[in-house]
């Protein structure tokens, strides 16, 4: 029971004016099913797994799946801090609001900017592989090595998933519903039929029964080897908050997108422990042939497996071109759910006029942010199209800067729901806990994995390229790093250059303040 001592909940923020806070978006089209599809969907369980197991397996070995439930509790605990906020706050926004609120409008803008950024960032990948996996299920190996005509389809690629965002968010929610069962489907067919050759005895030589010391994780050697194989398990994760970020076309928008968040974290827990002790126990962990650590199939473990799982005749085959199927919908499903975020994002920008008033246009007609979308399909093919045609390598080094994007918003949002409900934490256990201990426990754990990863990236070994300074004393950085921290400070002076243009949110003259806030309670 509430003491009268105690100040109420934070009371929902007042609208800045006619039409300021209703976008224009379709509300009510998305319920807590297609809001869980669309949270699913934007972590591509199969890509996630496929191109980050063989790392996480060559740091810590046999310690893989404690690894992936480790990596899961971070997120676990945000997706709580995201659930709370969005209660108080349902805007399409997301962590670019709710920082503005609690913190002040620069750092919200950066919140803004940390989504924007990773999103562009990993589009560059996700339409690499949807150009080669393409090329590869009709049998062209040999285009599918060629940079050019991979290139050709991945622009092609997003273009396409441009169109169907644009078009409108229940297409969007029906094709993810198709590509997301195809995913699920074939990634339990592959587990269970590993299993059952695992312990009916017709698995190859190197695999052995799970054991329960694969989730120990005191059996791994180092804390810094902890450190990294959490930091690489971080980002199969990333994407439920899309689930949130579509808040204004959901139903009960201040419930359902919190819930569809948590649910994805747990549903995902479950996918991945499954796949990775499955997948361990059919091929072990060396780095020679089969072996989850062979770097030769770190880029793809799951596709290198189709043939051992399955087999190479009839059903194999068809089985085998299905894994192929299943990493290019994945590929698929996450370009299109990576397009939905960073066009709410920019659009609430937009409305708050924190960036060009053109980005908040939405269609008569699909109910769909217009510049917001085409902008980001075409910010996402001129920045693939430009590290193409620098080098692979660099774009091989900007998909892992991504985790330093992830932890930066991800750990912003939790700080940002402390701070939000800092004077009601010691009404109730569950207020304490839910938007106190668990959000705020969530951002310390990602800050220091920031921080962390910021010293492992800047080694100039680390990655596949390396950058000097121009001026003395010349220091040294690994690709990593500078991709990552660089892009953070080019939002940082894109900031600030708007900020002299167009001074009015960052005067705090269109971020509305709660009664509750004003008043100090």
């Amino acid at each position: 029971m509430s003491s009268p001592s105690v100040p109420p909940p934070p009371a929902p923020l007042p609208p800045l004016g006619p039409g300021s806070t209703d976008k224009g978006l379709k509300g009510g089209a998305l319920g807590l099913f297609s809001s869980t599809v669309i949270g699913l969907a934007s972590t591509a369980p199969a890509y996630s797994l496929a191109a980050t197991l063989g790392v996480i397996v060559g740091i810590v070995g046999f310690q893989s799946p404690i690894v992936v439930i480790l990596a899961f509790v971070p997120m676990f605990l945000i997706a709580y801090g995201y659930k709370e906020l969005n209660r108080a706050d349902p805007d399409c926004g997301t962590t670019f609001t709710w920082a503005a609120r609690a913190f002040g409008p620069r750092t919200g803008w950066l919140g803004g900017w940390g989504i924007v950024a990773a999103d562009i960032i990993v589009m560059a990948n996700l339409a690499q592989i949807a150009g080669a996996y393409g090329f590869q299920l009709i049998g062209a190996d040999g285009l599918a090595q060629d940079t050019f005509w991979v290139t050709f389809v991945g622009v092609l690629w997003i273009a396409l998933m441009t169109l169907i965002c644009y078009i409108g968010i229940e297409l969007s929610a029906n094709l993810q519903k198709a590509l997301l069962t195809i995913e699920i489907v074939v990634l339990f067919l592959l587990s269970i039929t590993a299993l059952v050759k695992v312990y009916g005895g017709s698995a190859p030589n190197v695999s052995s029964e799970i054991s329960w010391s694969w989730f120990n994780p005191f059996e791994i050697n180092s804390f810094d080897d902890l450190t990294k194989s959490i930091l690489a398990g971080v980002f199969i994760y990333w994407g439920w908050d899309t689930a949130v970020s579509v808040n204004e076309e959901t139903v009960d928008r201040d419930r359902t997108p919190g819930r569809a968040a948590v649910i994805s974290t747990v549903i995902l827990l479950l996918v991945y422990v499954l796949v990775t002790t499955s997948a361990q126990a059919f091929a072990g962990v060396g780095d020679k042939g089969i072996g989850l650590g062979n770097p030769d199939n770190s880029g793809d473990v799951l596709s290198s497996l189709g043939a051992e799982v399955f087999g190479t005749g009839g059903w194999g085959t068809v089985a085998t071109k299905l894994l192929i199927v299943m990493v290019l919908t994945s590929a698929a499903a996450s370009t299109q759910t990576t397009i939905l975020p960073t066009a709410r994002t920019t659009l609430s920008m937009s409305a708050f006029k924190a960036i060009p008033q053109r980005f908040s246009r939405i269609h008569p007609r699909f109910l769909t942010p217009t510049w917001s979308t085409v902008g980001m399909g075409i910010a996402s093919i001129v920045f693939y199209v430009i590290l193409t045609r620098v080098s692979e390598n660099v774009l091989a080094d900007s998909i892992g800067s991504v985790g330093l994007m992830i932890a930066f918003y991800y750990g912003l949002t939790g700080f940002a729901c402390v701070w939000y409900y800092r004077k009601v934490l010691t009404r109730s256990a569950h207020d304490l806990w839910t938007r106190g201990i668990m959000p705020g426990l969530g951002g310390l754990m990602l800050l220091y994995f920031f921080i962390n990863a910021c010293i492992v990236y800047a080694a100039a070994d680390y990655g596949s390229t390396s950058w000097t300074l121009p001026f003395p004393p010349h220091w040294q950085f690994g690709g990593v790093f500078v991709t990552g921290i660089g892009a953070l400070l080019l939002g940082a002076i894109l900031m600030f250059v708007y900020s002299a243009l167009r001074p009015a949110y960052f005067r705090k003259e269109t971020i509305p303040v709660s009664s509750h806030d004003r008043a100090g309670h």
